[in-house]
């Protein structure tokens, strides 16, 4: 029993491994052979969980080498558009101003159920309110609306902003984030320093305080009560992450 368990840890972690080296995008959207990989993968490392007799290489080596494949094409995929489209395909425009592409929809085994369902999940009720659907690689449905049915932007209004970028975690589950410090060019007596006037003397009773791109700081203590704090900590102009 104990020999099908270390075998099955293995095995887990080899194929989490090859997983993870296909990148975090390939997680959620997987291109055709990348999907067929995966599931030759799940093949191979079941066969020596199931089988104790069978040697715990006959799963490794092949999964190894399907990476090596996967490498292989995906270094081939960039430097050839042929190889590119051969192996995933290239995108369909199946609303193309406002009229669905039945002959393209046909082509691609793709039903107008599946058209108005994947329009729905997008946030469309009415396919009249569409200029542009492209189906993509991975199969998801691209949609573009028509400029009168867009939400106003700020530039429609004639309204300048100002940037907007990624919010940095400063202090997680009670532990200080320094790398994230460092890249706000700031140091923890400087987080200290606006903790305690909010009644946190000490980092471990902070669950999240994290600095926005406007020099806002947020945070939210783990006790029972606890309010949400945001405060301008810095001068927006000083931001430079």
């Amino acid at each position: 029993m104990f020999t099908v368990f270390t075998r099955t840890l293995i095995l887990y972690a080899v194929s989490v491994l090859a997983i993870r080296l296909m990148g975090k995008r390939q997680v959620g959207q997987l291109q055709p052979y990348e999907f067929v990989l995966a599931l030759m993968i799940a093949e191979l490392a079941a066969a020596p969980m199931e089988n104790v007799g069978t040697p715990l290489l006959y799963g490794i080596v092949p999964i190894l080498g399907m990476m090596l494949l996967h490498g292989l094409a995906t270094l081939l995929s960039v430097k050839s558009t042929w190889f590119r489209r051969l192996l995933s395909g290239g995108p369909s425009v199946v609303i193309r101003r406002g009229v669905i592409q039945y002959d393209e929809m046909r082509r691609m085994c793709y039903t107008t159920t599946d058209l108005m369902e994947e329009l729905r999940a997008q946030g469309y009720l009415n396919v009249a309110d569409v200029c542009t659907a492209i189906l993509e690689t991975s199969g998801k449905l691209s949609v573009f609306p028509h400029g009168n049915k867009r939400p106003v932007t700020p530039e429609d209004m004639g309204i300048s902003v100002s940037y907007e970028g990624i919010p940095q975690t400063l202090v997680v589950d009670g532990r200080v984030q320094k790398d994230h410090l460092k890249t706000c060019g700031l140091t923890e007596s400087w987080l200290m320093d606006r903790l305690k006037p909010i009644g946190y003397s000490d980092p471990r009773d902070v669950l999240l305080a994290s600095l926005d791109t406007q020099g806002r700081l947020f945070v939210q203590g783990k006790r029972d009560g606890d309010k949400m704090h945001l405060l301008q900590a810095m001068d927006e102009n000083k931001v430079g992450w």
